[in-house]
């Protein structure tokens, strides 16, 4: 079955994205799969420490891609697969594309306001020719009615 990677994070336009992913998936019996990222933790001299700084980054990712799955759950009846990684953003995502053999399409929400960000800048920049399925950017601006189009 093909599927909608939608990268998310506390920000609106990640839960835009989201939505528009699982509306998407709800109307052409796709799946939806939500990459929640762990940025690399900076180095802490005390292992400990840094054992449980990343222990609490990854609990706070689980706890966030939880909640939105519930919610698109609830809204388009769609239990989403969930993965977690740790690493720079764009290595990531690079690298779950090249794994699945069943991505459709890369959803990354766009600011409503301000420059595009890292990721959409990268894959819709240098990347673009390369990705393995296509680029869907979907602005935060938009609302509801709008995305259920």
């Amino acid at each position: 079955m093909r599927t909608y990677l939608v990268v998310m994070d506390e920000t609106e336009e990640a839960r835009a994205a989201l939505g528009y992913a699982a509306r998407r998936a709800a109307r052409t019996g796709a799946g939806v799969e939500i990459l929640a990222l762990i940025p690399p933790q900076e180095f802490v001299q005390w292992g400990g420490v840094q054992a449980a700084m990343e222990e609490e980054a990854k609990l706070r990712a689980e706890a966030m891609v939880l909640q939105a799955s519930g919610a698109i759950f609830e809204a388009a009846g769609i239990r989403p697969a969930i993965l977690v990684r740790q690493g720079d953003p764009v290595k990531v995502i690079t690298e779950v594309l090249k794994e699945s053999d069943h991505a459709g399409a890369l959803v990354l929400g766009a600011s409503a306001e301000g420059g595009p960000g890292p990721l959409i800048s990268h894959f819709a920049g240098a990347a673009a020719g390369t990705l393995p399925c296509p680029l869907i950017i979907v602005p935060a601006a938009l609302g509801d009615d709008i995305l259920d189009v």
